[in-house]
C-alpha cells in the first residue's frame, strides 16, 4: 500500500481547494490513506471562524481517496505545533510518510515519486528525508539521474522516515554550545547563509517555524535530501490574501512536472553533484537574497502607484 500522505490545513479554502484537486488527481491517490488536520481559529481573529468553518466542510465532503482520516483542532495550536505533533501522531502508525500543507499544488506523479524515493532510501542512512519542490535549475550535461541531492530540508511537499523523525530535537536543547561556536555555524551556513540566523529567531520564538529545526537535525546527522531533477509541487500561498508574509516578487516560481512520468532512475549511492550544489547554495546566498529583497520592494511601489498595495516603510 501506499505511504500516507498527511495535509495540514487552516483557513485558506480558496488554496486548499487548488491543493486538493490537484492531489485527488495524482495516480496513486485512491489507493492512499489521506490523514488531514485542521487547526482552529485564534481568539483575536474574529475573520477567522468563518473560513476554518469553509476549511472543514470541505475536508467533510473530500473523497477520492482509499480512506480520510480527519482531525480538528478546536483552539489554534499554530503552524509549527501542528505540524509537529500530526506527523508524531502518524509516524507512531506508520514507517514513513508524505507531508503537504494547504497552499501546495502538486504534479499526478507526486505520489509516484515521493513513494518510489521513500522506498528506495529508507534504510539508507545518508538521506534524511525526500523533497517535492525544486527551483528550475537546468540539467547539467550528462546527467541522467531524476533526482539530485543537497544538505537543506524542503517544506514545499515532502516526505520522511519514522526513525529520523524520532531523532529530530524540537526544544534545540543544544543551540547555546552551537551558537558559541564559529566553526559550525559557518558549516550550517554552507548550504544556505540564512539558515543560523533563521534558526536563532525560531529557537527564540521570533518566528513560528518547524522547518529550520528539521534542516538542523539533517545537518547535526551530516545527511543529504533528495530532490527531484523537475519539481513536483509548486507553492500557491505566497500571494494569498490569507498568507503569513507579503510576497510581491515570487523567486520560487518553477516548472511544474507534467506527470506523466511515473518511473524514476533513482541512484543507488546518495551523492551531491557539484553544478546543482553550487546553484542552490547561490539561491540562498546574502547577495541574492538582497537582490530579491530590492525586487520586492520595487514591485510593491510600482503597485502602490497603481494603488493596488501599499509598500512597506
Amino acid at each position: 500500500m501506499p505511504v500516507p500522505i498527511v495535509l495540514f490545513a487552516f483557513k485558506r479554502p480558496h488554496e486548499l481547494r487548488q491543493t486538493l484537486t490537484a492531489l485527488r488527481a495524482n495516480h496513486l491517490a485512491a489507493q492512499s490513506d489521506l490523514y488531514v488536520f485542521v487547526d482552529g481559529p485564534r481568539p483575536s481573529r474574529p475573520d477567522e471562524p468563518a473560513k476554518v468553518a469553509a476549511v472543514r466542510s470541505m475536508i467533510d465532503e473530500l473523497t477520492g481517496f482509499r480512506q480520510v482520516h480527519r482531525q480538528y483542532q478546536p483552539v489554534n495550536k499554530g503552524c509549527a505545533n501542528s505540524i509537529i505533533t500530526g506527523v508524531t501522531a502518524v509516524l507512531e502508525k506508520h514507517p514513513s510518510v508524505i507531508v503537504l500543507e494547504d497552499d501546495i499544488v502538486t504534479s499526478p506523479n507526486f505520489l509516484d515519486y515521493m513513494n518510489q524515493c521513500l522506498t528506495q532510501y529508507a534504510n539508507t542512512p545518508g538521506v534524511f528525508s525526500v523533497g517535492g519542490y525544486t527551483f528550475p535549475f537546468p540539467r547539467p550535461a550528462g546527467y541522467t539521474d531524476d533526482v539530485y541531492f543537497f544538505g537543506r530540508t524542503c517544506a514545499w511537499g515532502w516526505g520522511i522516515w519514522a526513525d529520523r523523525w524520532q531523532r529530530v530535537d524540537w526544544l534545540l536543547a543544544d543551540f547555546d554550545r552551537f551558537a558559541a561556536d564559529p566553526a559550525a555555524r559557518r558549516a550550517f551556513n554552507a548550504d544556505g547563509q540564512d539558515r543560523f540566523r533563521m534558526l536563532q529567531r525560531a529557537k527564540i520564538g521570533e518566528i513560528d517555524a518547524w522547518d529550520i529545526r528539521l534542516c538542523y537535525a539533517e545537518f547535526n546527522e551530516a545527511a543529504l535530501t533528495v530532490y527531484p531533477t523537475l519539481s513536483k509541487t509548486i507553492n500557491i500561498g505566497v500571494d494569498s490574501p490569507d498568507s503569513t508574509t507579503e510576497v510581491v516578487y515570487n523567486r520560487y516560481k518553477t516548472t511544474l512536472d507534467g506527470g506523466t512520468k511515473r518511473q524514476f532512475t533513482l541512484p543507488q549511492i546518495p551523492a551531491v553533484q557539484p553544478d546543482y550544489a553550487r546553484r542552490f547554495r547561490r539561491k540562498f546566498s546574502v547577495s541574492v537574497r538582497a537582490w530579491n529583497k530590492l525586487k520586492t520592494y520595487l514591485m510593491a511601489v510600482k503597485l502602490a502607484r497603481r494603488g493596488s498595495i501599499t509598500p512597506n516603510s
